[in-house]
């Protein structure tokens, strides 16, 4: 059994059933890599005019947003840098109304500048793409994890199959042969950039199905804390024996205890109690191009006691090596963990990602005309190209 052809068998034929999910996941990553810079170049409302005087607290804040929006469940309140908007974030899922709306208010005057529909706005569309293909989360999801673990395989078969056998081929195997024909051309654009995002192209997988399924993220998670158990995010309870008897709403009283504790902070968020009992949750992020270095903090909503949690929603230095992976998931998923020139990457590596399904079918267009003239072995064929 040549295993070699068995390998390219299988990764040409994956690569066919999965070409159209690869290509559409990539563009799309590609796309919402900058989602935050062009929302701060197109979306005027979320920035105000900075002023020396007090803005106003999360009650006003979302009592203010709960006009604007009477049906919407309030999900948090979040304070971005002086000079941007408050933003009341209305959520509800799977409840029959479902909802996912940002009140834009000037935290000076109270002004409404934008009630903005986040399912109707462009980047959710291109991260439903992402995430979805635009089908039913339920459906969507599984098919994208799907074919997501399908690509993790093509990296790597495809890097096994790029290996050249002999060593005097490996400095063109490195290179793109721009004055061959077009075959050849297509065909190195294939290989060589292939293995030029290899690398990349794992790391995005890795995150990606870190999302995808809960048995790859407790075993990523197993094997970076040398065998602890994942646990679920969950909301810490309040004390129901006592009553809140602060003279403020406790919800302005926990944002004025973030405010002193957290002054240069880019954003500081306060969460309402998501259900009776619940306490109140808030973060703040020292730095808003990233997530992972945020604090996470939970109040007793009658005390004001904070709670304790076990899950990795915590305090960033109480965090374990394992729970900073976790945490830093998302923000080496896009490329945003080394700042505007790791998003700029992010998004040339997304694109030639999304050329390696166009390049690979190419490839097996022009062997499918070539064999209807006569017979061709595929592992041969590539070893002439190769030595072209």
């Amino acid at each position: 059994m040549d295993i070699k052809k068995t390998l390219n068998n299988l990764h040409l034929w994956l690569g066919l059933s999965s070409g159209l999910v690869v290509f559409i996941v990539a563009v799309t990553g590609c796309i919402y890599a900058f989602q935050s810079e062009i929302k701060e170049l197109t979306y005027p409302f979320l920035f105000v005019e900075q002023q020396d005087g007090a803005v106003l607290p999360p009650s006003q804040i979302s009592e203010i947003a709960q006009e604007a929006f009477p049906e919407g469940h309030l999900h948090a309140v979040l304070y971005p840098t002086r000079e941007k908007s408050a933003q009341a974030i209305f959520f509800s899922y799977g409840e029959g109304h479902d909802h996912y709306q940002i009140a834009y208010i000037n935290p000076y005057s109270g002004e409404l500048l934008k009630l903005n529909d986040e399912y109707a706005d462009f980047f959710r569309f291109i991260l439903d793409g992402h995430f979805y293909l635009w089908l039913p989360p339920e459906i969507g999801q599984p098919v994208v994890a799907s074919f997501t673990l399908v690509f993790l395989f093509m990296v790597i078969s495809g890097l096994i199959l790029w290996w050249p056998k002999k060593k005097k081929n490996l400095k063109q195997s490195l290179k793109i042969k721009w004055s061959a024909r077009w075959r050849r051309k297509n065909y190195d654009l294939h290989q060589v950039l292939g293995f030029y995002v290899m690398t990349f192209a794992l790391v995005f997988a890795v995150t990606g199905l870190v999302w995808g399924f809960l048995w790859f993220r407790d075993g990523v998670f197993f094997v970076a804390s040398g065998g602890e158990k994942f646990v679920e995010y969950y909301d810490p309870v309040s004390d129901s024996t006592q009553l809140y008897q602060g003279e403020i709403p406790a919800l302005d009283a926990v944002w004025m205890k973030m405010n002193a504790e957290y002054p240069n902070a880019d954003w500081i968020e306060v969460h309402p109690p998501g259900f009776e009992g619940a306490a109140i949750a808030a973060n703040a992020n020292p730095d808003a191009s990233t997530f992972w270095k945020s604090d996470y903090r939970y109040f007793d909503q009658n005390t004001l006691e904070e709670l304790p949690v076990e899950h990795f929603y915590g305090r960033f230095e109480e965090a374990t090596v394992a729970e900073k992976i976790m945490r830093m998931n998302y923000d080496v998923h896009v490329g945003a963990i080394a700042g505007l020139p790791g998003k700029i990457l992010a998004f040339f590596l997304s694109a030639i990602i999304a050329s390696l399904p166009i390049t690979g079918f190419l490839i097996w267009w022009g062997r499918r005309n070539k064999a209807k003239k006569q017979p061709v072995d595929h592992v041969k064929e590539k070893l002439e190209l190769t030595e072209a």
